[in-house]
């Protein structure tokens, strides 16, 4: 396979990719087919290595050894403390491995090397907050009944679950999910998009290290109507946890419910970023700036709508004028660079299709610079659609790309409106100074999560998700043990001689 390039701060290094097999029981393999696609890097859109691709055949293989692994194994069976101790190994091998992941996530996706970094720091932690909170949190209630009864509550892990997980953050969000999973006890049948193979692989090689028993975890690459098809509609998985695009997320619904799976959905999104005129504008400009062209504009939470009040528009969008123009666009590798090129070339057309479109609709496009010595790589320039309406096409459907849509607005009931006039809800930004208004705004938004005076930053105590078509149930802190991948169990014990209804005695 090609030799590739790894930032070492001030000039490159190189290095050899290997190719990806299946992680099955315990075992790097090949798929039974022998079947293998190619994984082609986004920046030189060469290929970078093969990966084997798993089938219906190859996910009956890894859902039996998971089945296995959870009802004869001794993962769930293991005392909290010891499976906690293997959870936070996890977590150590992370840390240990973070220069390689950062690079493996750049490679793969195209995210600059400076933001996978923090990416993959996260993801350890990922590990080591489910850690604690499985440890001190995961526990029922407890009820005395007239002193006849204590009624009683435990939460049981699920069994095999399915992880579908996308290619615009991969390794933190397929960690977001496998973290609580294993945590609580489940085994893991891990499909991640085929698009980013690299650090799934890695993970699987950083848990295999960590030494936990054999079919605890699995990892099955393949494409969405094959591997991922099979996963989604096995009796013998008991949830799907899906994070990816509306559409794949509604027909993993549907094919869920022959088998009656739990099924947790994070899905697009197109949301606002409100600026009031009393607002702080040089840090919502950086909110904003950094909310749609951090992520190469590929997050499902990106402000790809930014609504600014009618008498700070022009000094606004003059200010985001002079950002676009100066966002370094480049090698994802360059620590320097902010943003870098699409996961493909499919998703780079559809992105420059959509500002084709914002054009025909009566946009003014204003774009930054891609600089010739990297036009060979899937490069979208940070794109401002300025004169934007929000009933138009490009500010209805997500683009998933570094495109901002400029809205104007006047009064506080008319950005409201416009914020909540579209299918998706996953989050939404408020920026004012007047902080009575920030809460009425956020709580009228119809989404998720907001946040007022800030971007997104994450709290892992809190609930992820959106309404409407962003999704369905929620990710995160207690949410994920307690809703999502564990069921409550009732005991009851009668401690008295309580009254028991005597049918058919003779009198």
């Amino acid at each position: 396979m090609p030799i590739q390039a790894a930032d070492n701060e001030s000039q490159a290094t190189y290095k050899q990719i290997d190719d990806v097999r299946l992680y099955i029981n315990g075992e790097f393999v090949n798929a039974k087919s022998g079947a293998m696609f190619e994984n082609v890097n986004p920046f030189t859109n060469e290929v970078n290595n093969l990966v084997a691709e798993g089938r219906q055949e190859d996910m009956n293989k890894a859902v039996a050894a998971a089945k296995e692994a959870f009802e004869h194994g001794p993962w769930g069976k293991m005392k909290v403390e010891e499976r906690m101790k293997q959870i936070n190994r996890i977590a150590d091998l992370i840390d240990e491995e973070i220069e390689e992941i950062a690079f493996l996530e750049s490679l793969d996706t195209g995210l600059p090397i400076s933001q996978t970094r923090k990416m993959t720091a996260r993801a350890a932690e990922n590990f080591r907050f489910y850690a604690r909170m499985v440890q001190t949190k995961l526990h029922g209630e407890s009820y005395l009944v007239n002193d006849e009864f204590i009624n009683y509550t435990v939460y049981k892990p699920l069994g095999v679950v399915g992880l579908i997980t996308p290619w615009n953050a991969p390794f933190m969000l397929e960690t977001w999910k496998v973290a609580p999973a294993l945590a609580t006890g489940n085994t893991v049948i891990l499909k991640p998009a085929e698009l980013s193979p690299l650090t799934a692989n890695k993970l699987a090689e950083v848990i295999d290290k960590a030494g936990l028993p054999k079919g605890v975890f699995n990892v099955v690459h393949g494409f969405g109507e094959t591997a991922g098809d099979a996963l989604v509609s096995h009796p013998d998985v008991k949830a799907i946890s899906f994070t990816g695009e509306t559409t794949t997320g509604s027909i993993i619904i549907k094919n869920s419910a022959d088998t009656l799976k739990k099924t947790s959905m994070e899905l697009g999104g197109k949301s606002p970023l409100i600026v009031f005129d009393d607002a702080d504008l040089d840090r919502a400009l950086d909110a904003a700036v950094w909310g749609i062209f951090s992520f190469n504009g590929e997050r499902c939470t990106a402000n790809s709508r930014v609504f600014l009040q009618k008498n700070i528009k022009d000094q606004f969008v003059e200010a985001l004028k002079e950002r676009v123009a100066n966002i370094k666009v480049g090698d994802p590798m360059d620590p320097l660079t902010q943003l870098g090129p699409l996961i493909e070339k499919e998703h780079f057309n559809k992105v420059k299709q959509y500002i084709e479109i914002a054009k025909e609709e009566g946009c003014e496009v204003v774009q930054g610079m891609v600089p010739d010595e990297v036009k060979v790589g899937n490069f979208v320039p940070p794109t401002l659609l300025l004169n934007a309406k929000n009933s138009m096409k490009v500010c209805q459907e997500e683009i998933f790309g570094p495109v901002m849509a400029v809205i104007e607005f006047e009064t506080e009931e008319e950005v409201v409106a416009m914020a909540n006039d579209v299918r998706y809800g996953l989050a939404g930004y408020v920026w004012t100074n007047d902080i009575k208004r920030g809460h009425r705004v956020a709580q009228a938004v119809e989404a998720g999560m907001l946040w007022i005076n800030a971007q997104n930053v994450r709290d892992l105590r809190i609930p992820f998700g959106g309404t409407k078509d962003s999704g369905i149930g929620r990710e995160g802190g207690h949410y994920a043990i307690f809703e999502f991948y564990t069921e409550p169990k009732v005991i009851h014990v009668a401690i008295g001689e309580h009254h028991i209804p005597q049918f058919g005695k003779k009198k």
